[in-house]
């Protein structure tokens, strides 16, 4: 394999800002705060470490940098759950909170109870027969530890529950998702190590045929038509980095944050005009994730995974390679994350920064002026990749040379399975013989702190109308198109209209363009379905926020996700829903705008034994933000080389 250079890791700041990335030694000091306070003793465990950010505003006046931390604490021998804030900075206890997990939801999944769950079921009595009686080695079981839900089941508040679905690994390098052990589920208590329930609903014939994506005889002769791609910058990347996470790129600037919940967050998102250093967002990032499943069957219908809540998908990030994950001239940052032991660790080369060609950015060829005039685009991308169970997502954050923000999610790796030994059904595709894949969402939620030109917003719908032939439209040619201003947050939760091409303008009635019009970003979403559980569900009390496009909140700083602070086995109305029904004013405010989109996957045959990336997605493109076009001064293309092109 061909790889080019890769820039180095850039070194962190001497003296941290506010959005500088953590660093292992400030996780050191969190742990060392805590153990000191006594409330990190040997048998608890650290669940979440993140780095709060500053008031909204106060970053750029604060006399000095206070880098506050939020941890998350479980000590199940005691029975506590503690969140706390700890200022690095001073090595001081700043807040202590405890957490009733009957009311507030537990703490997000551990890595140390993934292998619990299986440990545990290994030696139930109940279990082993279940296996026995399947002809299954319970060493050759594997089980899937997945998050609970809230159900029917009031035993189980207050306690921490993980069910158990199972599958057959034939060998050490089997992939054990080609052969589901249907009919069979567990529910586990994770704190006493105990097995509460297991369902032996049906004996069900377990799928034989291997989904080994990499054996020779699955993939037959590996294509040898492909000729090299080779992508060089032998002058370097067009960006450069300061500060350890500062991104100078084009008339761009940002500073890149990462979390061990969120993945990554993009503050400071400005763009330079002139000598003006011009806001757009404070703060960008994926803040919630949720996979529902489809299936009403008694052995599934509670699955749904709140992937980033539950199961911090950050912490989860890949350490990418150059060639593989990332081609071209790299920029990693290999940011620092905290176990469940409160060490630090490192995800070397966790974030991958490069440029790429994006194809034509403007092009006339003008028949009266003879000028032939072309440009090309090109784009800024910061990703992660990260691995949850089975499944393996992107998140790609572009920034285009027309001041465009865009965003795209990439969906990959095995999906789901359960036995179909009758073909496809109502609820699942049958993707190989007897093996089937139950249909599903990939849902998230986008948090995106509007500041343009650092002030406060206003939301409007714009909608395209189609007006009748009339006296004033006398051949019917005509269509126009509706803005409605959203005053409160209750009216500021909207669905996506692809019939009237639907769209979101933030705009700011404070700054005006040369036109004396607001300055204003559009948010332009797919249009794809949101949740489609039933209103009156479990999972659509827990996912609100992704029965709705749009919502639209006051800022307050700490209504930080979606969901709210602890998703895991929450009953539900949690954050969004709750923050909104004081209905409060959203016209001319600091606002948030949540957006919601994702995927509804019919697995297909296609998708099986490994899933092609699939994509979703929003775009933020300036409407009315300049006063003509931003790219007038980009430059013509080189000619193979030798000198401009497309210009006379």
């Amino acid at each position: 394999m061909s790889c080019h250079s890769a820039s180095a890791d850039p070194s962190a700041p001497s003296a941290p800002t506010p959005f500088t990335l953590p660093t292992e030694a400030e996780i050191a000091t969190v742990t060392t705060v805590l153990r000191e306070a006594g409330h990190f003793p040997a048998e608890a465990r650290m669940t979440y470490v993140g780095l709060l950010d500053p008031v909204r505003g106060q970053a750029q006046h604060a006399v000095e940098v206070d880098r506050r931390f939020r941890a998350f604490v479980l000590n199940k021998s005691a029975g506590t759950a503690l969140d706390i804030i700890v200022s690095a900075t001073h090595s001081r206890l700043d807040s202590i909170a405890e957490v009733d997990s009957t009311t507030q939801g537990e703490f997000p999944v551990m890595e140390e109870e993934f292998e619990l769950v299986e440990e545990v079921l290994a030696a139930d009595p109940k279990w082993q027969e279940s296996l026995a009686r399947r002809g299954l080695p319970v060493e050759q079981v594997r089980v899937a530890p997945l998050s609970a839900g809230v159900f029917e089941y009031q035993e189980e508040s207050g306690r921490r529950i993980l069910r158990g679905l199972a599958f057959h690994q034939q060998h050490e390098s089997d992939s054990a998702w080609a052969h589901p052990i249907d009919g069979l589920v567990a529910y586990v208590d994770v704190t006493n190590r105990t097995v509460d329930q297991i369902l032996d609903l049906e004996d069900i014939p377990v799928p034989s045929e291997h989904g080994n994506y990499t054996d020779p005889q699955l993939t037959g002769p590996v294509r040898t038509t492909q000729k090299p791609i080779e992508i060089t910058q032998p002058e370097g990347p067009s960006f450069t980095v300061s500060e350890g996470n500062h991104i100078e790129w084009e008339k761009w600037s940002l500073d890149v944050g990462f979390d061990m919940r969120e993945g990554l967050i993009l503050h400071n998102i400005a763009f330079t005009e002139g000598e003006a250093t011009r806001t757009i967002l404070d703060r960008a990032a994926i803040a919630e994730m949720v996979v529902p499943y489809g299936d009403p069957s008694p052995v599934r219908s509670w699955q749904n995974y709140f992937d980033t809540g539950e199961y911090l998908v950050g912490q989860w990030a890949n350490s990418l390679e150059l060639g593989c994950d990332c081609l071209g001239d790299i920029t990693y940052l290999s940011p620092w994350v905290a176990n469940n032991l409160g060490e630090a660790r490192q995800i070397k080369n966790g974030i991958c920064m490069h440029e790429e060609d994006a194809s034509i950015l403007a092009k006339h060829s003008d028949l009266w002026s003879d000028v032939a005039y072309t440009r090309r685009n090109r784009r800024f991308v910061i990703s992660f990749f990260t691995t949850v169970g089975n499944y393996d997502y992107g998140f790609y954050w572009y920034l285009y040379l027309d001041g465009t923000i865009e965003f795209e999610a990439k969906a990959t790796g095995v999906v789901f399975t359960s036995a179909l030994p009758n073909g496809s059904s109502d609820f699942a595709s049958q993707i190989a013989p007897g093996l089937g894949a139950p249909f599903h969402q990939h849902l998230f939620g986008a948090r995106l702190d509007f500041a343009l030109d650092g002030g406060k917003c206003r939301v409007e719908e714009e909608d395209v109308v189609r007006l009748p032939t009339s006296e004033t439209n006398p051949r019917g040619n005509a269509f126009s198109r509706k803005r409605t201003i959203l005053g409160t947050e209750q009216q500021a939760q909207r669905d996506a209209d692809q019939s009237v091409a639907r769209t979101w303008v933030v705009s700011n009635p404070e700054s005006l363009n040369r036109l004396g019009e607001p300055v204003g970003y559009k948010l332009h979403p797919t249009g794809l379905p949101t949740l489609l559980a039933a209103e009156d569900s479990s999972i659509h009390r827990r996912a609100a926020f992704a029965s709705k496009a749009l919502w639209v909140s006051q800022y307050h700083q700490d209504e930080r996700y979606p969901t709210g602070d602890f998703p895991n086995q929450h009953p539900g109305h949690a954050g969004l829903p709750a923050w909104t029904a004081a209905d409060r004013n959203i016209d001319g405010e600091d606002i948030v705008l949540w957006h919601s989109f994702g995927l509804t996957h019919f697995p297909r045959v296609e998708d099986w034994p490994i899933m092609p990336v699939d994509t979703v997605g929003f775009k933020l493109r300036p409407e009315g933000f300049f006063d003509r076009s931003p790219v007038l001064d980009v430059p013509a293309p080189a000619s193979g080389g030798h000198g401009d092109c497309c210009e006379e």
